[in-house]
């Protein structure tokens, strides 16, 4: 990537942006939507609060695959939009259940980012889910694309940027 520094570029990215156009599909037709999401410790994983309602929480249930498109504002409409940065997270999706081991730590995070969602954690229609990130796509703009592995991911999100020298 041309990007001097598409680490830091991607950590700042999912950082600053808390809502993300969310992809789903059933029976072959597909669905987006709008979602907040956080992502889980170790970084493997976006957390996201589903209603039961949702379109996007129903398709879940026929097909587990889906993606979180992750995306710059479009702050200047004299800008070439193809130039805004995004970031694809995709992978499967699972509830975590209320009694999973890991259920008060993905909450705990989820709130710390979106601490508004606090009172939908009482509706009976809100469930905690948890997409897996098993492919990262990164465009940072025209002709700066990279593919990052999960764990080259999580590595930039733990620490801001890998190692010196390296590059996703």
């Amino acid at each position: 990537m041309s990007d001097p520094n598409p680490s830091r570029a991607i950590a700042t990215l999912v950082e600053q942006q808390r809502i993300a156009a969310f992809s789903t599909s059933h029976a072959g037709a597909p669905a987006a939507s709008l979602v907040a999401y956080a992502l889980d410790a170790p970084a493997t994983g976006a957390l996201l609060h589903l209603s039961d309602l949702a379109a996007h929480t129903r398709n879940l249930r026929h097909e587990p695959r889906a993606a979180l498109l992750i995306h710059e504002p479009d702050g200047d409409p004299r800008a070439d939009p193809q130039t805004l940065a995004r970031l694809a997270l995709s992978g499967r999706v699972a509830r975590i259940a209320t009694d999973d081991p890991d259920y008060a730590a993905a909450r705990a995070s989820y709130l710390a980012r979106l601490p508004h969602a606090g009172p939908r954690f009482a509706f009976g229609d809100f469930q905690l889910y948890r997409l897996a990130i098993d492919d990262v796509a990164y465009v940072g703009g025209f002709a700066r694309a990279a593919r990052l592995t999960p764990a080259e991911f999580a590595s930039i999100m733990r620490t801001g940027a890998p190692g010196a020298g390296e590059t996703p």
